[in-house]
């Protein structure tokens, strides 16, 4: 009989939580992306999870003016070895610099769209 009562409070600690996680996760949520908003990232690149161009180049350890396919082939290959988790590294590091090689991909080949219809 004893375990009764005891099983009854445990149900209802376990339901308490759940419903406070399955209210507080969406408002963290939101205020995340608000947070994301003010910090310049656009709607396109939080659904997509691109990073902006200053960002990639920052990454990737390139200038505007260095910004070329070769370049940022180089780029990659070094700072993606470098943070090989094999060695060590970071997978976190290593996302990063595929996605600013990506990003940096994308935008060349924009540039290049641009100047072939002028």
């Amino acid at each position: 009989m004893a375990a009764g009562p005891l099983g009854r409070i445990i149900a209802q600690a376990v339901i308490l939580g759940i419903s406070i996680i399955s209210r507080a996760l969406p408002v963290a949520y939101a205020q995340a992306l608000q947070n994301a908003k003010k910090g310049g990232a656009t709607t396109q690149q939080i659904l997509r999870k691109t990073i902006a161009k200053e960002e990639a180049l920052q990454i990737l350890n390139l200038s505007e003016k260095q910004l070329t396919a070769e370049a940022i082939q180089k780029q990659y290959e070094r700072y993606f070895a470098a943070n090989s988790v094999e060695k060590g590294g970071s997978f976190y590091l290593q996302s990063k610099v595929v996605r600013a090689k990506e990003m940096l991909d994308e935008y060349i080949k924009e540039q290049k769209l641009e100047e072939t219809r002028q």
